[in-house]
């Protein structure tokens, strides 16, 4: 499993999609063409520093593989977290169990995007019940200064790998908004990466 280990030896951070919001986009989408099986038992591996922030993403992949019939072990329940970077043990474990895929998640940039939003200028609210009252609706504005703010995307890559000779299978790379700390927002990040996998025939409709 040599390109699936050099993967997970590379730093990533599975935080931030604790703090996406729900709209993730496809960036780019590959399938291995001559592949034309359906993984049935994945091993899910969430490469992340914080073992809170693994065990959260990898229990979400699981449950929605296995809603959609398809069977997934997450990896931080067969594999301590100080073997996480073990790679040796990494491959026996996805041996022992009988994983025929894994399925790989990583954090690979983040970008910053800063918007202005320009100065407006509204009317008080008047009834005009006299003309005084609509004359001075003329001159008495409101007015709201201008403001930028900072949006965050965290670019993320989800790769599935053929347990039995190593090989990708399948990879999509994601751009996801992030907004506030919300852990429910996962759900939905997840969600489009099976759902595209469904699309390529990966998954069961």
């Amino acid at each position: 499993m040599r390109h699936l280990l050099k993967t997970l030896g590379l730093s990533g951070l599975i935080v931030v999609l604790l703090v996406a919001c729900a709209t993730t986009q496809i960036k780019a989408v590959w399938k291995d063409a001559s592949y034309t099986g359906r993984p049935q038992r994945v091993m899910v591996i969430a490469v992340a520093r914080e073992p809170i922030y693994r065990r959260m993403f990898e229990d979400e992949f699981v449950l929605q593989l296995k809603a959609r019939g398809t069977d997934a072990i997450a990896s931080y329940s067969t594999l301590p977290d100080k073997s996480q970077d073990d790679q040796v043990a990494i491959a026996g474990m996805v041996k022992q169990l009988g994983a025929d895929t894994v399925l790989v998640s990583r954090l690979v940039s983040k970008r910053s995007v800063r918007v202005y939003y320009p100065a407006t200028i509204s009317h008080r609210p008047y009834h005009y019940r006299t003309w005084p009252e609509y004359y001075r609706h003329g001159y008495d504005l409101i007015n709201a200064p201008g403001y930028s703010t900072e949006y965050e995307y965290a670019l993320m890559e989800t790769n599935l790998y053929n347990a039995r000779n190593d090989k990708l299978i399948w990879a999509a790379t994601t751009e996801t908004g992030v907004d506030n700390l919300k852990q429910a927002l996962i759900k939905p990040y997840i969600n489009t990466i099976l759902k595209t996998m469904g699309d390529y025939g990966l998954l069961k409709e």
